[in-house]
């Protein structure tokens, strides 16, 4: 192979990985919401500890590991929606990422 080729495809691999980690941090910011007295992470692990429970109220840790209690159908209406929202935006860059590869 010829070296400028072998150059080449390198940094192409490496811009392509670098905007990957790009989006990765871009998006994983967006899945932060401060609400209810607390920073919430809306991941599929709170959603199903959510999902999970059946009471009205319910006391968890937020991501400043305090304990907050919180209004767990509103918290889990508030991260669900959230997580749909960001997770559609990130698929849509990422395709046109794997589009331009």
């Amino acid at each position: 192979m010829d070296t400028t080729k072998l150059i080449s495809d390198a940094k192409a691999r490496f811009s392509h990985n670098s905007a990957k980690a790009y989006l990765n941090e871009k998006y994983n910011g967006k899945l932060l919401v401060a609400v209810q007295n607390g920073l919430w992470r809306a991941d599929p692990q709170t959603i199903a500890l959510l999902t999970s429970f059946q009471t009205e109220t319910l006391v968890l840790i937020d991501t400043f590991d305090n304990p907050v209690e919180v209004n767990r159908e509103e918290l889990l209406s508030t991260l669900t929606a959230l997580y749909a929202d960001v997770m559609n935006e990130w698929y849509t860059e990422w395709k046109e990422l794997e589009n331009k590869r």
